[in-house]
Formats: C-alpha cells, structure tokens, sequence
C-alpha cells in the first residue's frame, strides 16, 4: 500500500507512529518509542518537507531507517513537488537504499524542488524507529559533500558538518589544540575565496544533548555573493596544530583532508530588521559601518550592562549569576530554546530590547578573575586548551536569534583585570581561544571585536592580537579597542596606522566628556592617515558607580541624553551603549531587567530615527565652530543642511550659515515625535543668523534645510512661512 499520488502542497495525514524527517540541509533523526497491540495497518503518515533549489543533475536520495528489535516492518516512499506543485511519488518503495532521481525536464533555475517521505507500519508489539532522509546532488550536479543545514540564500549562515575522527572533550590528542579542520570556500564565476576555520562540535547537537564526545566536525559559513560555491576541507593532526596559521602544519588525516563539495547559493531575500535580509556589517571608509546589501549605514544604540550577559543560568556548566526572569513574559512563540524550554529569560530579554528599536548589546566572553568571575568558554575555567562544546552550542542559539532581532553582537574578549591571564598574541592559550571565537561564531553578520574591556597590554601585544584575529576572521569584521578613560591618550595613537585596528570603544570618565573625546579620536584618526577613518562609539560612561541610572531615579535622563547620546552623534561619532552603575539597581553585574531603564530606550531610539530619517548623516561632520551664540553641538554639510543641538532652548542660537534662505524646524530629544515650528521659521544665510526658540522646553535640534538655490532673497515658501510665523504644529518645509 502506498500513499495516494497527487496529494496537494502542505497535506499532512495522522499517523500513531511520529518521525521526524532529517535531511542534509534540516534537522537531526528522531527516536520515537510506541506500544500496540494490533497488527492492523496503522495509516500513512508524511513527514516534514525539506525544500532544494533546482540545479542542472539529479539528486541521490537516501532514507535511512533504523529499527531496534523487535524491528517493525516498515514500507517508506519517496514523494517530490516542482514549487507548488503537488506531491507525487519519484520512485519505488524504498527501505534502507537509496534511489537517484532526476530533475523534472520542465524544471528551471529559480524554482524548487521539495522532498517528502511517507511510511507505513505493518507490525505490533514494542518498539522504537527513527528517519533520516538525506538529499544531495550527483551525476552533473552540484554535490553537498556535506550535511547542509540553513537556507541557501547570501549572508544567511549555513552549518556544514562533516564525520571525522571520534574524539572527546577531554580526548587525547587534544580535538581543540592537535586536531585542525579548515574550509576553503571558493565562488566558482568570481573566484573570491573565504577561508574558514571549522571545530570540534561532539555528536552534533550538544546544545540538546550536553555530549562531550562524537565524530562531527562542524563550520558554518555565510556567503556573501550568489551562485555556485565549491569547498575543499584540509584536517591536519599533530601537536598545537590547532594554534598554527601555518596550512602545511601537523599531516593530514585522509578521513576528512581533502574532502569536496558544492551548493548553489541564492540571492538574499529582505526580511526586515533581521540582518540576513541587510547583509554584513562593514567598516566603508567613513566613520560608520554600512549594510553590504541593503546599503543602510548603521548607528547602535544598545546595552553595555551587564556586561557578564552570558552568566545565565540555562547555559550549561555557568555560574548562575543572571536568570533574567523578568524576561521570561517577552519570549515569544516560536523563539528558540534548548533542552525542552530554557533559554526563555535571555532570549526575551533580547526580544524586549529589540522591541525598543535597540540594535546592538556588549558582552564579555571571557571574565575569569576579575569582575564578575563568571564568563567563560573552557570545560573548566583554568584548563584554557578544552572548550565546552555544549555550552557554547548554547550560546549560539542566543546570538542567531540576535541576528534574526537585528541586533549586532560586540563581543569583549576580555576583562581588564585579566588582560595578562592569556599571554600574548603568540600564547597558545590566545591562540585556541581566538581560533575558537571566529570558528564558532565569526559567520554572524553583526560582529565587532573588541580587544578587551579596559585593555592596558602593550602596544605591541595589542597589534599583534588584532592581527591574528585579521587572520582568522575570513569576514573582516571590525576591531575596536576600549580603555580607562585616562589611557586613552597613551593607548589610540600607536593604534591609529594600523590596518587591522578600526575604531575606538570610547569609555568616558564623564557624561561632560563623551563629545570632546568623540571629536578627538575622530579627528586624530584622519590625521594620521589611518587605514580607515575610525569608527568611534561611547560604551561606557562613569562615574563607575553611577553611569546610566534607573528611569526610577533618572525619569528625564537629561545628562545621558544630552551630553552622552547627542553628545556622540553630534560630534559624528557611531552610536552608544549604556552603562549601569553600580550604586543602583540592576547594575552592570546584576541588571537582571532592561526595562529598568525603559525611558533611556525610547530616548536613544528618537535620536537614531532622527538621524536616519531627517539627515544624510554620512555627508556630514561636526561642526561646532558655527555656533556663535547659544546652543552646544553643530552638525553638517554647509551650504546643503545644517543640525544645531541646544540643552537649554530658552534663548535663542545664533549660527553661521551660507548664503540662501533657510527653513527652520525643531525637534524633541526627550519625547520624539515630527518636527515641528518655533518663533522663526525661516532664516536668511550669507552671515550670523538667529534662529529663534522651539515651543518646547529643555534640549533640542534645530533643523536647517534649504529654501532656495542661492542667493538671500526670500522665495515665496520662505515668505509664507515667515507670514505664519509662531504658529506651532507640524513642519513642513
């Protein structure tokens, strides 16, 4: 008995017996364990459906079903569908074999073939089945190589794992240190090559399982140009042949070196805030990081705090310091989890952040002896050549999620007070750690690292970390590098030729003090004729003990805002994260609820919306020496348009312009909302101009933008809204 061809797309039929389908680009086999006391034909039951672009070939179609006795008798069937077409049986009964079919002749580039199998059980008593059915490419295709898990799209991720040499945690030799798995990804019609270190990642679902042991040897990969990629694995043995950068070093093992195979990648599908529709984040040559297929340029607004994010209690083998509780109502249907629900209070957390518009969270990933003591990716926290598989399998689940969010991940590699703990860039020690960093998580799209929090090691230490991560990194994702306050001036200029180096993590001692050393670090890095204008950020604020506070005890926010927020944008810097203090609530080792500062979110999320919205901020540039009286921050393009930022609007600025007639508009910092009219409304340029006061109080943007082409007659718009003056409302120009 066979299931009944032409069965529409997306039909399910019940079945006593549940199997999961697992395929090369899907999930892992089930085991499912039934009890029955008949002989009866149980039914038809299709399972899953696993969906593969058309390619030129025919694909080799595998089910393999393993029974445990008393093994029932099972009949599987093979069923397939051209797009949306419906479902119909491609080949005879199969049972443990396999069966090649080809693509259907009407079949072109662009559509899709899907893959469904249908089984029937015939026998009674105990017993326990489970399915994979696996799907590659032959005969003139493009062959998997590989078991392919993620969509084939450009900048969306894929997990590529291989079976090698079974090794162990604690094995010897050594799966981290003495056994090296590398893939070389090569774009078939361009030739561009992307070198990507690959890892020990146990039985292959250690998230789920907590396995310390297994054969499988995982990389994930994220391409960025569509088309066919081929890959070829080098897997070396050999002493410390994991710290080597050296391809020839230790000798190849024939289980996996020289291993081959291709996919065929399509084009990136939007998809909102999630990064995988807007591409990677890059450093473009001006002081911003910019999307590599939306072309949007990017501010972070974020979380500093806490900055031991990953101490959460649902990670395996972590000191319990966060729960993250609050959260747990945030988390959504259909977010992720492991081991049957945790996760829940972290990844809602990320989703309340999310929801504010927040697009970036600063964590470490290594705090053993300082702050905290609670952050670390070993087996144990002193034995630094063992890495936790399951634990960091963990982690990864949290961070795709922070890609699907729109959040980018800016991962601190260390605590200041550990800055030594792993030697220098040649330490072994560094050596597997940093290798282990990139493999496991370099392919997400919204990485910078940082060098460490507070960093004091030597310059040259500090390049040569940079360097091996250059080295790694087959993304070239930013460096950046954060320190205390009062070393900034001995740590960034020896910094600032460097190729490697692209960005200062600003720490300011003071909210008073983020705008100044924004513009100097800006400033100092086109003066010395870095490599790439540096992108500059304030991450940190102090006082240590104040920093960000509550909205219980800060409601208006008004220094944070003003000096620290504006402060940066203002000055043509990249955006802020918030520090919490630690003489309040939800510190920056304690917060356990980001809605604590609630307010903070929205007022960061007014001044990002602004810029992107009203300003075509990468034309532009500080400004200040405009001001001629009143007002704090000037921002702009002269001639084309002007931002003037003011903490205290109660008089009015007067401002240097160019020649033409301006309209003049205002904007809330505090409350958002449109811009709207002040007592002037236009202005006339070539000289000093005064441009009124805004019908609000407290701190605020003037927008300036032109009224006509040149020269200082007023056009008729200009006349009108100067006729109109006072009235308040909406603006207009």
């Amino acid at each position: 008995m066979s299931p009944t061809p032409g069965l529409s797309h997306g039909t399910r039929l019940a079945a006593c017996l549940c199997v999961l389908l697992c395929v090369s680009a899907s999930r892992p086999s089930a085991q499912v364990c039934n009890a029955t006391n008949t002989a009866t034909l149980l039914g038809p039951s299709l399972i899953d459906v696993l969906t593969l672009p058309v390619q030129n070939g025919k694909y080799l179609v595998t089910l393999d079903a393993l029974g445990l006795d008393p093994s029932p008798e099972v009949v599987s069937q093979v069923l397939a569908s051209l797009d949306d077409g419906p479902f119909l049986p491609i080949a005879a009964t199969v049972l443990v074999d396999s069966v090649v079919v080809a693509v259907p002749p009407s079949a072109v580039p662009g559509q899709h073939l899907q893959f469904m199998i249908a089984n029937l059980v015939t026998t009674a008593g105990m017993y326990c089945f489970s399915n994979k059915l696996l799907v590659t490419f032959v005969e003139g295709g493009c062959q998997s190589g590989a078991t392919l898990t993620g969509e084939l799209r450009e900048w969306h991720p894929i997990r590529l794992d291989l079976h090698g040499p079974a090794s162990d945690e604690q094995g010897d030799p050594n799966p981290f240190r003495d056994m090296r798995l590398v893939l070389d990804f090569v774009h078939t019609s361009s030739g561009t090559t992307r070198t990507v270190q690959g890892f020990f990642a146990a039985d292959g679902d250690a998230a789920e399982t907590s396995s310390t042991a297994g054969d499988v040897w995982r990389t994930y990969f994220t391409p960025d140009l569509q088309g066919e990629w081929t890959w070829t694995a080098s897997f070396r043995v050999g002493p410390l042949v994991a710290a080597s950068l050296d391809p020839l070093a230790g000798v190849p093992d024939p289980s996996l070196d020289g291993a081959q195979g291709c996919f065929v990648v399509e084009p990136a599908a939007s998809a909102g805030d999630d990064f995988k529709g807007r591409g990677l984040l890059r450093h473009d040559g001006t002081h911003w990081l910019r999307f590599a297929e939306s072309g949007e340029h990017f501010l972070k607004g974020g979380a500093d705090s806490p900055e031991n994010l990953l101490a959460f209690a649902d990670f395996d083998a972590t000191t319990p310091s966060h729960r993250y509780l609050p959260h747990v109502a945030d988390w959504q249907p259909g977010d992720p989890t492991w081991k049957g629900g945790l996760g829940k209070g972290l990844v809602g957390a990320l989703d309340y952040l999310a929801s504010k518009g927040m697009n970036s969270v600063y964590f470490l990933t290594f705090n053993v002896g300082g702050d905290g003591d609670d952050v670390w990716m070993w087996t144990d926290p002193y034995d630094r050549e063992r890495f936790d598989v399951s634990k960091l399998d963990q982690w990864e689940i949290v961070f795709a999620h922070m890609d699907t969010l729109g959040i980018a991940m800016h991962v601190v590699t260390q605590e200041t007070r550990i800055g030594e703990a792993l030697g220098g860039p040649d330490a072994l020690e560094r050596r597997l750690y940093y290798r282990e960093l990139v493999a496991r998580f370099g392919h997400h799209l919204g990485v910078s690292w940082n060098l460490g929090e507070e960093i004091v090691n030597s310059t040259a230490e500090q390049l040569g970390f940079a360097a091996l991560l250059r080295a790694l990194d087959p993304y070239e994702h930013p460096i950046v590098v954060h320190t205390f306050p009062d070393w900034q001036d001995i740590i960034y200029p020896p910094l600032l030729p460097s190729p490697d180096v692209t960005g200062a993590s600003l720490q300011a001692g003071l909210p008073s003090q983020a705008h100044a050393e924004t513009l100097q670090w800006r400033a100092a890095s086109e003066a010395a004729g870095s490599a790439l204008p540096w992108i500059v950020c304030v991450d940190e604020v102090g006082p240590s003990n104040v920093g960000a506070k509550p909205d219980a005890n800060d409601p208006t926010h008004e220094e944070m805002r003003s000096l620290v927020l504006w402060g940066n944008l203002m000055a043509g810097g990249a955006g802020v994260e918030w520090y919490f203090g630690y003489g309040y609530a939800n510190d920056d080792l304690d917060c356990e609820d980001w809605r604590s500062r609630d307010l903070l979110w929205d007022q960061t999320r007014y001044a990002l919306d602004f810029f992107h919205e009203q300003l075509p901020f990468t034309t532009m540039a500080p400004h200040d020496e405009l001001l001629l009286a009143g007002g704090d921050y000037g921002f702009a393009k002269p001639g084309s348009i002007y931002a003037f930022y003011d903490r205290d609007s109660a008089s009015p600025m007067t401002v240097t312009l160019a020649a033409g007639s301006w309209s003049v508009g205002w904007f809330d910092p505090e409350h958002g909302g449109p811009l709207v009219k002040g007592s002037v409304l236009s202005v006339v340029g070539a000289g000093p101009a005064e441009l009124g006061t805004p019908p609000f109080p407290g701190d605020a943007v003037a927008l300036l933008k032109p009224l006509n082409t040149g020269g200082t007659k007023l056009t008729a718009e200009a006349q009108a809204l100067q006729a109109g003056e006072g009235v308040v409302g909406e603006f207009h120009p």
